[in-house]
């Protein structure tokens, strides 16, 4: 798989007279964020024509045999979202598609869920598979943010990076859920530019919810 993003920036964004704690502000910062969450996608293609068939799987086969391996290393499934990504390929000049899931994963610490996410990329045979653990926003392992937003169209999201080389850049794209949720995973000091990103797919961010917590790619 590519470094699967539901949206990573890369680098620090000068934020001028607004820092990320500002900006972080905003937008409240919501408690009911699963323990754990694994983005994982079992296709190794690149798929540049958003009608390509292979869009269409819902991934059936694959949600149920993460299921198994995240009962098997310990811990405990939750329930598991079909998404859309979208990401920018600096190869290719142009967008690429994946159909991919989030996993919630339940009763796993940091090293818990890194071996499990590790079983997964190696099993499928992925570049990466990104974890996310919320945290309180004061926690030490605290380094990034989950954006989620309604109303936002893989459509939108492809136009929207068509649009902005900074964002197609540094961002790298993002993914959506069947049903209009646009879900972003960014650094913490790039809180700022991942707004701006939002902003541009019509998200209002009072509305967005914006959790905390900690980001790893595991190979």
């Amino acid at each position: 798989m590519k470094q699967l993003r539901v949206l990573v920036a890369v680098g620090v964004l000068a934020l001028g007279s607004v820092g990320a704690e500002g900006v972080a502000q905003a937008a409240p910062s919501y408690p009911d964020c699963p323990a754990a969450q694994i983005f994982a996608t079992d296709n190794t293609a690149i798929i540049t024509d958003p009608a390509d068939p292979r869009l269409q799987t819902r991934l059936m086969r694959f949600d149920h045999e993460v299921r198994k391996i995240i009962h098997a290393n310990g811990a405990r499934p939750g329930a598991s979202t079909l998404l859309d990504g979208v990401f920018w390929s600096d190869d290719l000049k142009q967008p690429t598609y994946e159909r991919s899931r989030e996993f919630e994963v339940n009763k796993a610490g940091r090293d818990g869920l890194h071996h499990i996410a590790g079983v997964i990329a190696k099993q499928y045979h992925q570049e990466s598979v990104l974890t996310f653990r919320c945290l309180p926003r004061t926690a030490p392992d605290t380094d990034a943010v989950e954006i989620r937003a309604d109303g936002v169209s893989a459509t939108r999201l492809h136009d929207a990076l068509i649009a902005d080389p900074e964002a197609r850049d540094r961002l790298g794209g993002g993914s959506v859920a069947l049903d209009g949720q646009l879900i972003l995973v960014a650094p913490l000091e790039d809180l700022g530019l991942a707004r701006k990103f939002t902003a541009a797919l019509g998200v209002d961010w009072n509305a967005a919810q914006v959790r905390f917590g900690d980001e790893e790619f595991v190979a």
